[in-house]
């Protein structure tokens, strides 16, 4: 049986440390799914459609990796696409509570979910799409912590 891993955010953008997580993950399952969520408690820069395009564009030289938007519960999308690993970033000990939490959930809802934390090179730690989008909207040089792709999509949608 293939080691499904989904690996769900909002990615708004996807960033630097997201495209590193997803290249280390590559090495450990068959098949990484970034599933971009439909976010709507938030308001995101980008809306569903948009995300999932970029991701798609970044994350395309990586092979066994599949973008795909969803706006259902995390366990039932994993049922949908065979998945059991749910893949997640730990930048710093504040998210670990965070995490650790939903991990707990997952599993209560589903038994056979495990999720598996993987933690950022170090030059992408400090690195989050807030952040980003932060600098971005104050007219800030983003180029260091995302791709030229969305370099041009942040200044396309920001100004």
């Amino acid at each position: 049986m293939a080691k499904i891993a989904i690996y769900p955010g909002t990615f708004d953008p996807v960033t630097n440390g997201h495209t590193d997580l997803i290249e280390r993950a590559t090495h450990l399952f068959d098949k990484v799914i970034v599933a971009v969520a439909k976010a709507t408690g938030k308001s995101p820069v980008f809306d569903l459609d948009e995300r999932v395009a970029l991701a798609t564009d970044v994350l395309s030289p990586l092979a066994k990796v599949e973008v795909c938007g969803f706006d259902i519960l995390l366990v039932e999308f994993m049922k949908q696409k065979k998945a059991t690993i749910i893949l997640r970033g730990l930048r710093a000990v504040s998210d670990f509570e965070y995490e650790f939490q939903l991990a707990s959930m997952n599993r209560h809802l589903d038994k056979n979910i495990e999720t598996v934390f993987l933690t950022p090179a170090e030059q992408y730690t400090f690195i989050s799409s807030s952040l980003v989008r932060e600098i971005a909207r104050l007219g800030g040089d983003v180029s260091q912590f995302v791709s030229p792709q969305v370099v041009a999509a942040l200044k396309a949608q920001l100004g």
